[in-house]
């Protein structure tokens, strides 16, 4: 395939992304708004291009990927002054990889419309590790047309594609899926309690439940780092909270709830809010501080 493509945002998970295009020999342009991170050498050794501005990333561009953080992240990166949208050719493919919500990646999706340049939501889930061994599941809204064209480079990033519907469908399963991490994080840090409480080995009670119909990605990857007190971040608790509030926003607009959202919402902010504010770096497995301070008390 001959398509020249940029990729903005390298950082925990854009760097490995990036980087697996670059290994299956794509011509890729990337740029980070934070010199020096880890992820720029990542994609680098890989093979990509480096730039200094996204308008040496994208001009002349086929397909612009996009990964970074909240809402405001995406709008900036597209829409700014020194955005996207005024260097990028007109027809252009911009495919988000970031987790904005339902509505914001339908308002962007019409924006760009009328400014002749096409749009994928296209959110991402497996975290650090799914990033790296290219076993992602990508969740994609928009045009069916733009996902076929796209499809040879989700592959190279992504295990499970998943073609959604119109635009901003993509973003709704993955609100979906926040919903189940979080609540799962809850289930996994009161069964890894129980087996302690029990005396017996939390590691036993992975291998055998893992198995069974309490298996879950949670249980498999983050329990064994929580039994070993492994609390570095493949998925920030900061960055679930953020989806957490997209969450709750629009369960807000059905005038719905949901209790279990809300309770792990809850015990994740106890987290986020210690070591003065430095607990929100670490990985959402350090929900368990939450359990291990209760029993303190």
């Amino acid at each position: 395939m001959t398509q020249k493509l940029a990729f903005i945002g390298l950082g925990l998970m854009g760097g490995f992304m990036a980087a697996n295009l670059a290994k299956k020999g794509f011509t890729i342009n990337a740029w980070n708004r934070t010199p020096n991170r880890p992820g720029i050498t990542i994609a680098q050794k890989a093979g990509a291009t480096i730039v200094p501005s996204i308008e040496t990333a994208v001009t002349n561009a086929d397909i612009i990927f996009t990964c970074v953080g909240d809402v405001p992240d995406v709008k900036d990166v597209i829409f700014r002054k020194n955005g996207i949208i005024n260097y990028a050719k007109p027809g252009a493919l911009i495919v988000d990889f970031s987790t904005i919500g339902t509505q914001a990646a339908r308002d962007i999706g019409t924006q760009l419309k009328a400014q002749n340049f096409r749009f994928l939501d296209a959110p991402i889930s497996g975290g650090d590790i799914g990033a790296k061994e290219g076993t992602l599941t990508i969740m994609v809204g928009g045009e069916k047309s733009d996902f076929d064209e796209c499809f040879p480079y989700f592959e190279s990033m992504g295990k499970t594609i998943i073609y959604c519907g119109s635009t901003g469908n993509g973003q709704a399963v993955k609100m979906c899926n926040q919903a189940l991490c979080a609540v799962h994080m809850i289930a996994l840090c009161e069964a890894i309690k129980m087996a302690e409480k029990q005396n017996i080995d939390p590691h036993l009670m992975i291998e055998v439940c893992q198995t069974g119909a309490a298996g879950s990605w949670a249980l498999a990857n983050l329990g064994p780092k929580i039994v070993t007190s492994d609390l570095e971040p493949g998925f920030a608790i900061k960055h679930l909270l953020k989806d957490l509030r997209l969450v709750q926003e629009i369960m807000a607009q059905s005038e719905s709830q949901l209790p279990g959202v809300t309770l792990a919402e809850n015990f994740l902010k106890v987290v986020a809010d210690m070591d003065n504010g430095e607990g929100k770096e670490q990985g959402t497995q350090a929900m368990i501080r939450y359990y291990n301070q209760e029993n303190n008390v």
